[in-house]
């Protein structure tokens, strides 16, 4: 009878996936200028693009910069397919991100369409990506941007 190997704990788990996030999104200096932040859920992430100042483009309005919108809206495609990418190897254990390991690979953009739907007001704002097909050479996200009320998309 073989014997199966016990589940870690909870708290263990969340922390491993945690760290690793962190890893992946801390060692891009892009992503630390603009202040993008990701909020993990199981194997969900929610980009989080928290408002300052310097990403006014109108001040006039004041409005968000269009290319803070579209840059905060590729880095939610671009890590999240990462996440997903690396999701099974992180889990099973047979890759540990920490802060002297190499990134793995990050997706290239190929194409990018951004729909503006209205300006960005000068406060928070979120997006989730939707990974619409994975393959080996080519891969199809759409993200989804908000800021307060989701369901104003």
């Amino acid at each position: 009878m073989s014997m199966r190997k016990r589940p870690e704990p909870v708290q263990v788990v969340k922390q491993r996936r945690d760290a690793a996030l962190n890893v992946l999104v801390q060692r891009i200096p892009y992503i630390q200028y603009l202040g993008v932040q990701f909020e993990r859920r199981g194997d969900e992430l929610t980009g989080i693009l928290s408002f300052d100042e310097k990403l006014i483009g109108n001040p006039l309005l004041p409005a968000i910069h269009g290319g803070v919108t579209s840059a905060f809206l590729e880095i939610t495609s671009v890590v999240s397919l990462t996440w997903a990418t690396i999701w099974d190897d992180l889990e099973d254990g047979t890759l540990e991100l920490n802060d002297t390991s190499p990134l793995p690979r990050f997706p290239k953009t190929i194409d990018f369409t951004v729909d503006y739907l209205r300006s960005g007001l000068p406060r928070d704002a979120y997006a989730r990506a939707r990974i619409t097909r994975a393959g080996r050479r080519y891969s199809s996200v759409h993200v989804e941007g908000w800021q307060d009320n989701r369901s104003k998309l």
